[in-house]
């Protein structure tokens, strides 16, 4: 199976923390994610998104990574069976002091699941020690190798890692002087006794085993999905946490006095911060002045990173690369930011204000400047990822220049259907979108096309909402839907609305599992602080989903839509194939019903 845009696919985004096995220990793993792509190749689907997999600390949103690079942890499949150096009695053992029952049910307990992961992984690499390294293996010379292959980044990270846990917090500006950047703390460690510098190294030598296992899962998942001919398709975003390895490692390519984020929108009306000055995320700002110097190289190998790991991958907010709206403040000061009016926020912080850095669009020159800026690192980035592989997600405030511009390069961007508009403001018709897009009704970020749908039926019903049923009646009209306005979110409306999508020119349309199951479920509420951010699991495993009547029926209604579409994809279990990303068209060869409860 070759990946381009003159082969139409689809897909499916679902949370990895969001997928269920009955063997999982309470949060989504590689062996669950495995499942959940042999069910959606089973089904003709080319292409699972997933969102970033990167380690996170306190704050659990993958979009707040303490490691542009390392993986999170709590991804790894940990049974003696997935881990060789763990023993069946200490899996028993440790996972024998928590109700597991109860870890599996409901949202992912973070609290509970991450210090069990990692209980579970300290003894396989105890066992590890004794067996393998202390005796150089096989095995140990391939974790050996693998710290020498990413060498780059990997000793940095785990001196951060430590010091996380001997701090007691991610946050290096509440560390000691002497341990808050990684030039200081090798410092600090060169003065510490013999014993306690090698206590120290055997902690890093297991944040690196950490990281060996979780790549190595990584890698033989995607070479699964090379014989199911189905692409993985992963999520870099555009920023990294400010309390980061990354930031700990490399300070002087970060601005650490301006916060990135997102200017307000209409759409995102939840939080009244939002709402009023934007999306603070708190993630620094790069010095592109200071990474230009080394031709953008922090960059370019995360590019190469993911690249082992997936198989294309999107960019979250790439409109980021050509300018970026940015606060002065931190979002731990965003409610003292709240009630005050511009000119008062001005005032405390010595005259600046929230805008678009390097330069806001209010010219031609600075059009030009930011154009010119965003095209010379996705340049690089395109070398480094190949054809095709990078997608960008350009929603938002997007200036006029951004999507010639990703065209050009061959980087497909995104089509939301509820943005896209004619001058009338009806729907654009997904035969107009570009071939070089991908197509979805939402990200993690919006509420669930079933919530849209009646939520919208409500507000006509009960509010006469005039602007609510210009909006059905444009869902309806996109989707050629011929229903009634109002009209409840039927079988049919459901399935008028998917088949829109796989109808329309996009390369690539995919489907929230949310969406394609027909739930209202939803994984984030962007601006909102709550437990239920980034934890909800969907409802039933992947196995359950096989063996229950209705999602059966609704799959082979989605199988049908894509075989009608000319999208079916995916490659039965006995058939291998080698997954392949090519400009040409030509193979390369190598080793009926929406149940409810379907979700």
């Amino acid at each position: 199976m070759n990946l381009t845009p003159e082969k139409p696919i689809a897909g499916i985004l679902a949370p990895l923390f969001a997928i269920r096995t009955e063997e999982d220990l309470g949060i989504g793993d590689t062996q669950g994610l495995r499942e959940f792509v042999d069910w959606a190749a089973d089904y003709g689907f080319g292409l699972v998104q997933l969102l970033p997999v990167n380690e996170t600390g306190g704050d659990h949103s993958p979009y707040m990574a303490i490691s542009s690079l390392a993986i999170e942890p709590a991804t790894i499949c940990i049974t003696p069976a997935a881990v060789s150096d763990l023993l069946q009695k200490d899996f028993d053992r440790i996972t024998g002091a928590v109700d597991l029952k109860k870890l599996r049910t409901g949202p992912v307990n973070y609290r509970e699941v991450k210090p069990l992961k990692r209980a579970l992984l300290g003894c396989a690499f105890e066992n590890f020690v004794k067996k393998e390294l202390c005796r150089n293996t096989g095995r140990a010379r391939k974790f050996r190798a693998f710290i020498r292959e990413q060498a780059e980044w990997i000793e940095g990270y785990a001196l951060f890692r430590v010091l996380v846990d001997e701090n007691g917090s991610e946050q290096w500006d509440r560390w000691p002087a002497e341990q808050a950047t990684e030039r200081a703390a090798r410092g600090w460690l060169k003065s510490l006794a013999a014993s306690e510098r090698r206590e120290f190294a055997r902690k890093m030598q297991f944040a690196m085993y950490v990281q060996w296992i979780a790549f190595s899962q990584w890698r033989e998942l995607k070479a699964h999905c090379d014989t199911r001919g189905v692409a993985l398709m992963g999520d870099v975003p555009i920023g990294v946490s400010y309390y980061s390895a990354d930031v700990f490692s490399n300070p002087d390519i970060f601005d650490l006095e301006w916060s990135g984020g997102a200017p307000p929108e209409r759409v995102f009306q939840s939080d009244p911060f939002t709402e009023k000055w934007g999306q603070n995320w708190g993630v620094p700002l790069y010095r592109w002045d200071v990474m230009r110097k080394n031709d953008f190289s922090w960059w370019r190998r995360r590019v190469r990173t993911v690249r082992e790991i997936f198989h294309l991958f999107r960019v979250d907010h790439v409109l980021g690369f050509y300018r970026i709206y940015s606060f002065p403040w931190r979002p731990r000061e965003n409610g003292a930011f709240l009630p005050l009016s511009r000119e008062e926020a001005a005032a405390r912080t010595g005259g600046r204000l929230p805008q678009f850095l390097p330069h806001d669009d209010d010219t031609p020159e600075n059009r030009e400047a930011n154009r010119r800026q965003g095209e010379e690192i996705l340049k690089r980035l395109v070398g480094e990822a190949g054809e095709y592989r990078l997608i960008g997600e350009d929603l938002g405030m997007v200036p006029g220049y951004v999507r010639p511009n990703l065209a050009l390069l061959g980087i497909a961007g995104f089509k939301i259907p509820i943005w896209e508009r004619e001058p009338d403001t009806r729907l654009t018709p997904g035969g107009n979108y570009q071939r070089l897009s991908v197509a979805t009704y939402a990200t993690h970020d919006h509420p669930p096309l079933k919530a849209l749908w009646e939520g919208l039926n409500v507000a006509i019903e009960t509010r006469h909402d005039g602007q609510a049923r210009w909006e059905m009646e444009c869902l309806a009209g996109f989707a050629g839907l011929r229903v009634p306005i109002p009209s409840p979110f039927t079988p049919e409306v459901h399935e008028g609305l998917i088949a829109a999508l796989f109808r329309s020119n996009a390369w690539i349309p995919v489907c929230m599992i949310t969406d394609l199951l027909g739930s209202t479920q939803r994984f984030n509420v962007p601006g909102a602080i709550a437990d239920t951010n980034w934890s909800e699991r969907l409802h039933k495993t992947v196995r359950q989903w096989r063996r229950n009547k209705g999602t059966r029926a609704l799959m082979e209604t989605m199988r049908r839509l894509l075989q009608e579409t000319g999208r079916v994809s995916g490659a039965k279990p006995e058939e291998k194939g080698n997954l392949e990303i090519t400009k040409s068209g030509k193979n390369k060869e190598c080793h009926n019903r929406n149940d409810n409860r379907a979700w």
